[in-house]
């Protein structure tokens, strides 16, 4: 489907924890900040509360892929998971090819088991898949997406706007607010890469009189942040220095404009969440996933190519999440 818009001693297994009051969703992640981020955020939005259970490899276990692990809970450190969340009326979710090994066997032991991205793997292996479009999965137990899931809801946003808004008062209007990622396996962002993108924003600065305010992520190198604040903090940009609270769902809530590097799923989806027009600069490599999702958005008119100069369009949030939840809710037949 595609969205527009008592149980056995287990292997490896802790005894169970306590059962919250809540009911739960025992997250099935490596721990990943942008793994957890999409676990925790379709668990929210589908009404549960999401608790981290870490799929921890055994030494030797990672020169293997995991979808070749013959007992994949023998692989991992002994798992703990809330009662709760075990049995047929328990929900379990997994994401990426670790944690959706390690999901499948526990599926098999007699859990619920849904699974975030695609786990390279039999898709029976899950009561649930949900995926992107730009995975080019489909089943009768497929649910697809066009952002990535994320818990950037209005509400989270109303909330970093009434604390974000008053600190960055002093920038001028409009506000762009700028979202840099960091190299990867698909995309290059070193010292080149980041004196071009400072050259591009300081640009904009100068032509179109914007405020602008930076946060890098934990995936920036040290000499690209030194080499954009270096660059933009003479020209009045805020630029984070990773020091104190995170200001990144603040950008996000106020501002006019968002750019975001061109590296991130995770950071483009929730852009594209806001009120905000986004536009993506552009990096060395190449990424036939990346490009279908950002296919995606260009033809529904939310995303654009950053060309160093402030651009603005009318826009709408675009934010699948809800609707995925939703759908798991009533695949699952949670009460």
């Amino acid at each position: 489907m595609t969205l527009r818009f008592p149980v056995r001693q287990m292997h490896a297994m802790t005894p169970p924890l306590m059962p919250p009051a809540d009911p739960t969703a025992g997250v099935i992640a490596e721990d990943f900040a942008g793994m957890k981020s999409q676990a925790f955020g379709l668990a929210r939005r589908a009404g549960l509360t999401p608790v981290l259970c870490p799929v921890m490899v055994r030494p030797g276990w990672r020169y293997l892929p995991a979808s070749w692990w013959p007992m994949p809970l023998r692989a991992i450190r002994p798992l703990q998971m809330p009662a709760t969340c075990m049995g047929p009326s328990g929900v379990m979710i997994s994401i990426g090819g670790t944690g959706g090994a390690v999901g499948a066997a526990m599926r098999a032991r007699g859990g619920r088991v849904v699974q975030i991205q695609n786990p390279r793997m039999d898709l029976r292996k899950f009561d649930l898949v949900i995926a992107n479009r730009h995975d080019e999965i489909s089943g009768p137990n497929v649910v697809l997406s066009r952002t990535a899931l994320h818990g950037v809801s209005p509400e989270c946003l109303a909330q970093a706007r009434r604390v974000w808004a008053p600190r960055l008062a002093h920038l001028p209007r409009p506000l762009v607010s700028v979202l840099v990622g960091g190299g990867n396996g698909r995309f290059r962002l070193g010292a080149a890469e980041g004196h071009a993108l400072a050259a591009q924003l300081g640009r904009m600065i100068d032509c179109d009189g914007v405020g602008l305010a930076l946060t890098p992520s934990r995936r920036t190198g040290v000499e690209v942040r030194e080499i954009l604040s270096h660059h933009l903090s003479p020209k009045g940009a805020w630029v984070w220095d990773m020091e104190g609270e995170n200001p990144y769902l603040g950008l996000l809530a106020c501002a006019d404009a968002i750019v975001v590097t061109a590296d991130s799923v995770s950071m483009i989806s929730e852009a594209v969440a806001t009120q905000a027009p986004v536009m993506v600069a552009a990096l060395p490599g190449r990424s036939r996933r990346i490009g279908l999702f950002m296919q995606d958005l260009t033809q529904a008119g939310r995303i654009r190519v950053f060309d160093g100069r402030m651009r603005d369009w009318p826009v709408a949030p675009l934010d699948d999440t809800q609707a995925v939840a939703q759908e798991m809710r009533h695949r699952l037949n949670l009460k």
